[in-house]
């Protein structure tokens, strides 16, 4: 079985422009994730470096980092918030699989090792696979079935310490014009339930990738604009508050109500760096291919 529809053509959207990002570079500090350090001096955390295959991870962000240099001009901004210590999870826009590759490369040169969760496919792709399990990811077998083996996987990595990337989008996104899409209810639970069995609320950094959505992949050239924010944590400990008398896991009201802020500040943040407004039609709705009327954003949420 597949995923419902197919992923919309380079076509359907226009590659970022010059202009917009001389716009963001007077707004923002923006910094370039594919070298060490690209917001300042920092204190790498050695202790998931040294557990984390280091020569392969130094071998693989190093092959990524050209790859990536060779066929786009890649921007950033937000870094500076990654946490040197502690548990984290960044929740990753997905408009390509090349999405896959900027945050991770960017938190990996801040000095951090994150586990992240990809489909179980990409383990077996040629060459490469092998080494992605080298370097922390943790495969989702999906529509298998597993979906409360997998995010058990995930809680347990939390709470062992580690920090932990997801796209909660589950797929590429299916909208047409290529915004975030619903989310798959995962990351709600996630978070939720590794916060409850930490006893404090787990912070979550939306990551928002644009521009490679434009990359011929076959022949990049000329390199095309990409630009990620690395946004503020999202604030849920609202959600929180009873966690206490929840039972056996967090109530579904509060697991939908978390994935809904999520994907609310991911399009939030991609409005900004695309320079454009989302469809007003509404939203796309993965489960049913079709577009759903947005909810009024919360404020909250809104660029600051």
């Amino acid at each position: 079985m597949v995923s419902k529809g197919k992923p919309s053509p380079r076509s359907a959207v226009t590659a970022l422009s010059d202009a917009q990002v001389t716009l963001l570079s007077k707004k923002h500090r923006l910094v370039d994730p594919t070298r060490y350090y690209p917001t300042g001096e920092r204190k790498p955390n050695m202790i998931e470096i040294d557990a984390q295959n280091p020569k392969a991870t130094d071998r693989l962000l190093a092959g990524v980092s050209l790859v990536i240099r060779a066929s786009c001009k890649v921007k950033a901004w937000g870094l500076e918030r990654v946490p040197e210590q502690g548990v984290f999870i960044t929740a990753a826009t997905h408009a390509t699989q090349f999405d896959v590759f900027v945050p991770m490369m960017a938190l990996f040169h801040m000095g951090r090792r994150p586990r992240y969760m990809a489909k179980a496919e990409m383990a077996h792709w040629p060459v490469i696979g092998k080494w992605f399990q080298l370097v922390g990811m943790q495969p989702v077998p999906r529509r298998t079935g597993k979906a409360k083996a997998i995010e058990e996987e995930s809680i347990d990595i939390l709470t062992s310490g580690r920090p932990l990337t997801i796209w909660p989008e589950g797929t590429v996104t299916r909208d047409p014009l290529k915004w975030p899409m619903t989310l798959k209810p995962g990351i709600g639970f996630i978070a939720l339930e590794a916060s409850r069995r930490l006893g404090r609320q787990i912070p979550i950094f939306p990551a928002v990738t644009w521009g490679a959505a434009s990359i011929n992949h076959w022949w990049p050239w000329p390199r095309k604009n990409v630009v990620m924010r690395y946004d503020r944590p999202l604030d849920y400990a609202d959600l929180l508050k009873d966690m206490d008398s929840w039972g056996s896991e967090p109530p579904r009201e509060a697991i939908v109500m978390l994935s809904k802020r999520v994907r609310e500040r991911m399009e939030v943040v991609m409005q900004e760096i695309r320079g454009e407004e989302p469809p007003t039609e509404g939203l796309w709705d993965y489960p049913t291919m079709s577009r759903k009327p947005r909810p009024k954003v919360d404020k909250r949420y809104t660029i600051e």
